[in-house]
């Protein structure tokens, strides 16, 4: 008697050659060559390059922050200055 992961591994082939043989493997060849063109005329991004466009926003960002912090210092100083005189 065949043991059960052998009926199941000899089913998923049997199944899989069904699928392979049959229009339903054109269909699908075709339906994800159809997605692949409509996702590349979207001008979608990865998830990497999302992330990474997203660190950059964060650095720049602090970076503005950090900027506008020392242009308020800069600018009470030069108002001291300027009241001293």
């Amino acid at each position: 008697m065949n043991k059960p992961n052998d009926f199941f591994s000899q089913l998923q082939q049997n199944v899989s050659d069904l699928i392979a043989n049959s229009p339903a493997a054109d269909l699908e060849k075709n339906m994800k060559a159809f997605m692949g063109q409509a996702f590349t005329r979207m001008d979608l991004l990865t998830r990497d390059e999302f992330d990474t466009q997203m660190a950059l926003l964060e650095r720049a960002l602090a970076r503005i922050a950090a900027l506008e912090q020392r242009v308020q210092e800069l600018e009470s100083q030069t108002g001291k200055s300027d009241s001293q005189d």
